[in-house]
């Protein structure tokens, strides 16, 4: 199954280490940023998961949950927090799934179906593809996707922005230019009128581009 923007996110039952979760029910009326790793102790991703949990006050405030996702088993995970903890500076206090069996990243078409059954004897190198990041709505949805490779460490501080900009886009009708950031001017999305556009923004717009209207970026 190919996951693409705007479809469902599958929902699962696993165990984590916060305990069994239904993914959907967990979510509720929360964002979720759902991120995956090839294997436990693995130093890229040793430093991300350190990094995030630093960040997560920031993924809070968004009310945005955080919820990790390794091929590994949950009492591999709790082990592998301690190292975290004690080599980045923070505590791992999100759900990290265990996925001994592959179900959820197959599930996610971060493996494929012929991967087997079972993560033993597998190594980082076997589970490559498993470097995704979801962001997912309240309605359950995939609102954005990143993939990157294991040699690369991911920049959370860009999915924090990009889930910024994904919030923003689904309550007001703009658009987040090149390099936005919270606060930044924005584009007012080219199906809205001019019309209309006057009724929201009455104070006009600048025009660099015929086709481009930029705006302060709406208050909440």
């Amino acid at each position: 199954m190919t996951l693409r923007i705007n479809d469902e996110a599958p929902d699962f039952t696993a165990d984590t280490t916060a305990g069994k979760i239904q993914f959907h029910e967990w979510l509720g009326t929360s964002w979720a940023v759902l991120f995956s790793h090839p294997k436990d102790f693995t130093p890229v991703c040793t430093t991300e998961l350190g990094y995030l949990a630093g960040l997560e006050p920031e993924f809070a405030k968004r009310n945005c949950k955080i919820l990790g996702i390794s091929v590994d088993g949950v009492s591999n995970h709790d082990k592998w927090s301690k190292d975290i903890e004690a080599s980045q500076g923070h505590a791992v206090n999100y759900p990290l799934i265990g996925d001994p069996a592959l179900a959820v990243v197959k599930l996610y078409d971060m493996l494929p179906a012929d991967a087997g059954d079972t993560s033993e004897g597998r190594t980082p190198a076997n589970n490559a593809t498993c470097r995704s990041v979801f962001i997912i709505g309240p309605d359950k949805k995939i609102k954005a996707t990143l993939t990157y490779p294991m040699s690369t460490g991911r920049n959370f501080d860009e999915v924090l922005r990009l889930l910024d900009s994904c919030q923003l886009t689904a309550t007001e009708k703009v658009a987040t230019p090149v390099n936005w950031n919270q606060g930044d001017d924005v584009i007012i999305l080219p199906a809205v009128s001019d019309e209309d556009a006057k009724k929201k923004y009455p104070e006009g717009w600048q025009s660099p581009l015929p086709y481009i209207r930029v705006v302060p970026q709406p208050k909440k």
